[in-house]
């Protein structure tokens, strides 16, 4: 662990220090890319490869992983003019991606390099095959590999994706990435449950309780009994005035006789916590919990009343 640790704090001082006018050529060759990153890399490089291509594509760069030896027998067709190649390999001379080259600078796509040369070194004599054909060479070295032996993949691999993921990041803040794309391009799984919208989870439509100012308060409890959110919103021209829920109507009977004799205008509470169909579940979750209540009204901008969510609709998202 120490020894992967030392490698990436030196490929942070290289990013920070040589390696810096390199590593922002290649973010801005990425970052104009007119059609995908291609990304490749064979054996724990192309494992790397391909988490590095999923990064990327989830960051809101489209990516995708080329195997470079499936790529000579036919899918080289993925790669398409406009195109940028990251090609990751330790030592620069993996010969199934060097046999890619010429299709590379025949169709004209740029290529950036992530290889084992000390490119920055004052004793480097010569780069390898792959940096010296790239566009624009990274340096990946490291001092030594985890494994004992010194042959396993193991620092440098690490060092490998902790490049990647940096390339990643830094195109992912130029684009101006934000919460609110990445929900998009996570619509599923646990990420995409936390990052849902109000408006995907909340109740809208007839499901919404609904009385007026007059409404008796037998009609009331009717409808809140029928709707069966605990609450029910009290709208004029469908703009909210106020809330009735289960708890105000207990604590009104506790202190009133005459509950049922008057209109939801006499018991309703004005100017109830609202929140708006485009905020994020989770602030949904956080407003009830410190405001210790079950349901939000969701309104629009125009104070109209749009939906009702309720602790019970997080549930199934895994955020309660």
């Amino acid at each position: 662990m120490r020894i992967e640790a030392e490698a990436l704090r030196e490929l942070a001082e290289r990013i920070d220090g040589p390696m810096a006018q390199d590593f922002e050529r290649a973010v801005e060759c990425l970052h104009s890319c007119g059609g995908r990153v291609v990304v490749t890399g064979m054996g724990k490089s192309g494992i790397i490869a391909r988490k590095v291509a999923a990064t990327l594509s989830s960051t809101g760069t489209p990516a995708l992983y080329l195997h470079p030896a499936e790529a000579v027998h036919g899918d080289l067709g993925m790669l398409v003019r406009g195109d940028v190649v990251l090609a990751l390999s330790s030592s620069g001379e993996t010969e199934e991606i060097l046999q890619l080259m010429a299709t590379i600078r025949r169709i004209g796509s740029k290529m950036i390099t992530i290889t084992g040369d000390r490119l920055y070194a004052s004793n480097t004599k010569k780069r390898s095959t792959l940096a010296q054909a790239a566009d624009i060479a990274l340096d990946c070295s490291i001092d030594q590999e985890a494994c004992s032996l010194g042959l396993a993949p193991t620092a440098s691999t690490t060092a490998m994706l902790a490049l990647g993921d940096a390339l990643a990041v830094a195109l992912s803040e130029k684009r101006g990435f934000k919460e609110e794309d990445f929900a998009h391009l996570h619509p599923g799984g646990k990420l995409g449950k936390k990052l849902a919208r109000v408006s995907q989870l909340m109740h809208s439509g007839d499901a919404v309780p609904r009385v007026a100012r007059a409404t008796a308060m037998a009609d009331v409890i009717y409808e809140m009994s029928r709707k069966g959110l605990g609450i029910t919103t009290v709208v004029e021209n469908n703009r909210l005035l106020g809330v009735i829920s289960d708890g105000d109507l207990r604590r009104l009977l506790e202190k009133r006789k005459d509950v049922l004799s008057m209109t939801a205008g006499d018991c309703l509470i004005a100017n109830p916590k609202t929140i708006h169909p485009d905020e994020f579940a989770m602030t949904a979750l956080n407003i009830m919990e410190q405001k210790k209540i079950t349901s939000l009204v969701v309104t629009g901008t125009d104070g109209t009343v749009v939906g009702i969510i309720h602790l019970h609709d997080l549930w199934g998202t895994q955020m309660v």
